[in-house]
């Protein structure tokens, strides 16, 4: 009977470990990508390079894809709620998008080098003059016919209710004339609607993080494209609670009234040996942001 009971536990890391091991492939397979061969691709045949990537990584990781409703031609802004590091592989499994990142990713090993590969616009979160700056930066974007997501609540949440959306980001739409269309990002398992394993929450590291996505049971990552907002007003402010609410609408219908959502992310199990932690670093680096 003990035997019995630790077998599940020992399947679910023998998973995980295999998952990880083929993460860290792709992952170098990405910076190659980066090195040889985007410098000899235009804007558009990079897109796609991304949006295969990040599709094959979910795949990877064990992660299906749910997708629903319909995406904006480019140039587009894209405002999601923001659950996890998983966020941007979702997205750009759908729509390749250059995202806004915070400044000291670019410092990463190897996520650095990548994230700046595809396009990805860095603004210094703690100077809050920086954030003209990089509206500007994504305005030029959008003006060029790039698609550019954004996450107007400016840290992770725990999924079902979102922090306030921040609305600077979002006058970029307002100055180009480009639409806003709200994304919205869950990620369920096959014991709750709302899934604990992808939160990167609290005193969670990013490698603890990985560990818990490769180890989770049915992980789906549900990418909802709501109906795109014009941006005529010039109120960005309204811009930013309309898209809150719309993505906000949609959390709430995918609640059971039983439910009781994850609200902080799982208890990190130590990594069973040094080569899945090595892997599992790899997979931390894994998003081409």
């Amino acid at each position: 009977m003990i035997q019995a009971a630790r077998m599940p536990r020992r399947v679910a890391t023998a998973r995980a470990c295999w998952r990880l091991a083929r993460a860290a492939l792709h992952a170098v397979h990405g910076g190659l990508i980066c090195a040889i061969v985007f410098p000899f691709l235009d804007d558009a045949a990079r897109m796609r390079r991304v949006g295969w990537w990040a599709r094959r990584m979910l795949e990877v990781m064990g992660i299906a894809l749910d997708v629903r409703g319909s995406l904006h031609v480019a140039p587009v802004l894209l405002a999601a709620n923001h659950v996890s590091w998983l966020d941007i592989l979702a997205v750009d499994a759908v729509r390749p998008a250059r995202f806004v990142s915070k400044a000291d990713v670019r410092r990463w090993p190897l996520l650095g080098f990548m994230v700046a590969c595809g396009g990805t616009l860095f603004i210094e979160r703690e100077r809050k003059r920086d954030a003209l700056r990089v509206v500007h930066q994504v305005a030029e974007a959008l003006r060029a016919g790039a698609s550019v997501a954004v996450f107007p609540e400016g840290t992770t949440g725990a999924g079902p209710v979102l922090l306030p959306f921040h609305a600077n980001l979002l006058q970029a739409a307002i100055s180009t004339g480009a639409a806003v269309q709200p994304i919205a990002l869950r990620y369920a398992d096959n014991s709750a609607a709302f899934s604990a394993a992808p939160l990167y929450l609290g005193e969670t590291s990013l490698l603890e993080s990985v560990w818990q996505v490769a180890r989770a049971d049915g992980l789906v990552a549900h990418v909802t494209a709501l109906p795109s907002m014009d941006t005529p007003s010039g109120d960005r402010r309204a811009l930013a609670h309309a898209a809150q609410d719309e993505i906000q609408r949609v959390l709430a219908a995918s609640v059971a009234p039983d439910a009781s959502p994850a609200t902080d992310a799982p208890q990190a199990e130590p990594l069973p040996c040094a080569a899945t932690a090595a892997a599992a670093r790899a997979a931390a680096s894994a998003s081409p942001r």
